[in-house]
């Protein structure tokens, strides 16, 4: 599935996995900060979530990572949508059509 189709689904979750200082310097609006080294510990939480998660991070490197790690542990649902410029381009081109 494509990025734009996965973002305008409504129940879709964009997560950051980015460090909080990266987070903090510029991110998605409606993004979460889940930095990548906190996703082993928050598995569960990953587990409830309903809709697209869509992780992404400054290239996708980390948040392919983070996408393989909780789709091994059965976390459905789960999508690399890569660097966080490009999620925030996409959303902003959601918004506007």
């Amino acid at each position: 599935m494509q990025l734009r189709d996965l973002i305008q689904q409504p129940n879709a979750i964009l997560i950051d996995v980015r460090e909080t200082w990266e987070f903090q310097m510029g991110n998605v609006p409606g993004s979460f900060n889940i930095p990548l080294g906190e996703v082993p510990g928050r598995v569960e939480e990953f587990l409830k979530m309903d809709g697209p998660i869509i992780l992404f991070c400054a290239s996708g490197n980390r948040s392919g990572m983070a996408a393989n790690f909780l789709a091994a542990r059965g976390v459905k649902n789960v999508y690399n949508g890569g660097g966080w410029y490009e999620v925030h381009r996409t959303v902003q081109l959601v918004k506007r059509a």
